[in-house]
């Protein structure tokens, strides 16, 4: 379970396409954020949660038509 909540804060990491320019306490992803995540992470992703955020944002990706509305939301809001 710690590594799925390790992946998930990765993740939102990873979501930020301009993180470095963004102070820190707005490249982690809001709760919100995480939460509309956190289930297709571990539907569609749990085979890849160990092997890190960007291949887990490849996995979203690869898997949009079957997210859900939330989590693909989020990921337009950060440019993916």
């Amino acid at each position: 379970m710690q590594k799925y909540f390790l992946a998930l804060s990765l993740l939102s990491l990873s979501l930020s396409t301009a993180a470095i320019a963004q102070p820190a306490q707005q490249r982690s992803g809001t709760p919100e954020e995480q939460k509309a995540c956190s289930r297709d992470v571990q539907r569609h992703c749990r085979s890849v949660i160990d092997q890190g955020d960007f291949t887990i944002l490849a996995c979203l990706q690869q898997n949009r038509p079957k997210i859900s509305a939330a989590c693909d939301a989020v990921l337009k809001n950060h440019g993916q």
